[in-house]
């Protein structure tokens, strides 16, 4: 989540669930490059939109070209974070990061436009926003907190959670993360995630090339860890494409340098 100057690149990395168990790898499929990404990506059937803090840019999904730009830094907006399309609108995580106290918010735009057309703020709150997502009816939203530099008082990687709201936004309920993640995502925290359609959360930390397969617990507080899968995306805001009915696509950021094609084969 810290200020990248260099372009990298956009990768959408296919990943195989076969029947009896998860995968061990995921395997590149194509990339994109793109003149800087920062932050997330979000995709819907025919565009990628690369997030930046404070810029949206949109690309055909055939081509990479780039087709439209938002710019937020006359309205305020400081660091954006991952997003989703959801129904025709991108829904994007934004915080004050590296500020304290931590606040956020959910800038809502018109996917087609790149219009911004509305808002729902978490003001001071669980911590800082990284991202969210709409599942089983339901908003998901993770919230982050940092160890090192970056730490409130008093609170570190641990306080990381996941929160669920519903339709209208009403708090239900909140998980943590268990112990052997929150050690994977330190010193930051959860940067990205997003649900596939059998029910498993894909979450990402803040550089390391692995995707978290987590779930829902039967009981108690603390999400279960099903799998770490090795990927070509190193962290930040991911995007599970659900235009794609057959295959698991997730879009995520390359490690932030410039970089050869690479291709993982899964095992």
């Amino acid at each position: 989540m810290l200020k990248i100057t260099k372009s990298i690149l956009v990768i959408l990395v296919f990943l195989w669930l076969p029947a009896f168990g998860f995968c061990q790898e995921a395997k590149e499929i194509k990339r994109f490059k793109v003149d800087a990404a920062q932050q997330g990506v979000a995709v819907d059937k025919k565009y990628f939109y690369v997030i930046n803090n404070r810029t949206i840019v949109k690309h055909r999904k055939t081509d990479g070209r780039e087709v439209a730009k938002w710019d937020g830094t006359a309205a305020g907006i400081k660091h954006l974070n991952s997003g989703n399309i959801i129904q025709g609108k991108l829904y994007c995580a934004s915080s004050n990061f590296p500020e304290q106290p931590m606040a956020g918010s959910i800038e809502i735009f018109d996917a087609a436009t790149l219009k911004h057309i509305g808002s729902h703020s978490f003001g001071i709150g669980n911590g800082s926003v990284t991202w969210l997502d709409k599942h089983a009816g339901f908003w998901w939203v993770g919230f982050a907190h940092y160890s090192g530099k970056y730490a409130v008082e008093g609170k570190d990687t641990r306080w990381t959670s996941l929160v669920k709201y519903s339709k209208d936004w009403a708090p239900l309920e909140s998980w943590v993360y268990p112990a052997n993640i929150v050690e994977a995502f330190k010193p930051m925290s959860n940067s990205g995630g997003s649900w596939s359609k059998d029910g498993y959360l894909y979450c990402t930390g803040h550089d390391k090339p692995e995707l978290y397969v987590m779930k829902l617990p039967k009981s108690g507080y603390i999400l279960e860890h099903v799998k770490t899968i090795p990927a070509t995306i190193h962290g930040q805001g991911i995007a599970i494409d659900r235009t794609n009915k057959k295959k698991l696509i997730i879009y995520g950021l390359s490690e932030k340098k410039e970089a050869t094609i690479m291709v993982n084969e899964i095992e």
